[in-house]
């Protein structure tokens, strides 16, 4: 959810589980180590998501992050990456070359539906490499199963300058290429890495793309990587897709698909 831009929905799932942990801020050097690959995606002249580094040149986010309050993309020029960005000081700042949103993604500003949060993740390419010993690209795993303990790092509304960890939130259900999490999501987590912990190693699974309410409690998506970034990487390659480009679709407000979902906005 891009500060300027949030993604709220409304959603029918199970409670939070007990496991849960709380938000953790990574304030030192310390706490922060092995995380320095997640890092705020400023837009000049407001908003912010946050972004992994994924290879020494490429940072994975969510597609929504690449468009602006009123619907049209955002130039690539706009963007900066903050890698491991805490209380102003960044390990390293690199401006963005090209962007690429995944092929399926159609961008919907006032009423995102399922199929636009199923794919709603997007790449994009950085001007400079990122060699700096302590900031290492994730790895990347399938998506997680139901029932699995994930964690999520994230910058969002009120913690802008320092990351957050969540080292335990629970995947409750996937539904039509969506994870439904208990994780914790603010506005500006959209794109957060979704981690699953292998061995001791961070992998990322998914990618926050809105929350939302179960009852009177708060759930987090998640977007499926296991074929939508294959697909995405390659059209990255192949540059085909690349913002801007103008995006237009029209559906009916308050429509419902087949999972029940149905997404507003406040």
């Amino acid at each position: 959810m891009r500060l300027t831009l949030p993604l709220i929905l409304s959603l029918l799932a199970s409670p939070l589980s007990a496991q849960d942990t709380s938000l953790m801020a990574l304030e030192t050097s310390d706490t922060g180590r092995g995380w320095e690959a997640v890092g705020r995606l400023d837009v000049d002249r407001g908003g912010f998501c946050t972004a992994s580094l994924i290879e020494e040149k490429l940072i994975l986010t969510a597609a929504h992050c690449l468009y602006d309050s009123d619907g049209s993309p955002i130039a690539a020029e706009r963007f900066t990456f903050l890698a491991g960005l805490r209380d102003g000081r960044a390990e390293a700042t690199r401006g963005v070359l090209r962007v690429t949103p995944h092929p399926d993604y159609v961008h919907r500003s006032e009423r995102p539906q399922n199929d636009a949060v199923a794919v709603d993740i997007a790449v994009l390419e950085l001007d400079r490499p990122i060699r700096q010993g302590r900031v290492t690209p994730f790895t990347l795993a399938t998506e997680p199963q139901t029932g699995a303990q994930v964690g999520v790092v994230s910058y969002a509304n009120g913690r802008a300058n320092v990351p957050s960890l969540q080292e335990v939130c629970e995947v409750l259900d996937r539904q039509g290429g969506i994870v439904v999490m208990t994780c914790s999501a603010d506005f500006g987590a959209s794109g957060s890495p979704v981690f699953w912990m292998n061995g001791g190693t961070p992998r990322i699974v998914s990618v926050i793309s809105a929350k939302g309410r179960s009852g009177a409690r708060d759930v987090s998506l998640g977007t499926s990587l296991a074929d939508p970034l294959a697909r995405l990487l390659d059209a990255h390659a192949r540059g085909v897709g690349a913002l801007p480009v103008p995006v237009a679709r029209t559906i009916g407000v308050g429509t419902r698909d087949g999972t029940g979902a149905k997404f507003v906005r406040p």
